[in-house]
């Protein structure tokens, strides 16, 4: 069984599709410099990208793995983002925890996996 890597540096593949399944690395808003709304929405906005790269689309996430740097502080605000982004009857499997992220100013990061 082939795997497609596509976006590969030394150390990962941003987009890996094996058996009919995409898998995402973490995504990352743009911008560090805004709120919790700000960089999940172009966080959500790469996944979006990034899947469409891939031949896949936000309506076949079959799990989301969710990082937040504060869960009592952001948790709020991922959801009104979340909520209006995820298309109706089609919510993926979803985790959400908090970490602590690899800089500072990054409030939130996402895994995904999608069927193709």
């Amino acid at each position: 069984m082939s795997i497609q890597r596509l976006r590969t540096e030394a150390r990962y593949s941003e987009i890996n599709i094996h058996q009919g399944a995409v898998y995402l690395a973490g995504q990352l808003a743009d911008d560090y410099s805004g709120d919790i709304v700000q960089q999940t929405r172009e966080t959500l906005a790469n996944i979006d990208a990034m899947l469409a790269e891939a031949g896949s689309d936000k309506t076949r996430l079959l799990s989301v793995t969710i990082y937040l740097k504060d869960m009592e502080r952001d948790y709020a605000g991922l959801n009104q983002v979340w909520d209006a982004w995820v298309s109706k009857g089609t919510a993926p499997g979803r985790i959400c925890v908090e970490a602590r992220m690899y800089k500072p100013e990054v409030l939130v990061e996402m895994m995904v996996v999608a069927a193709v």
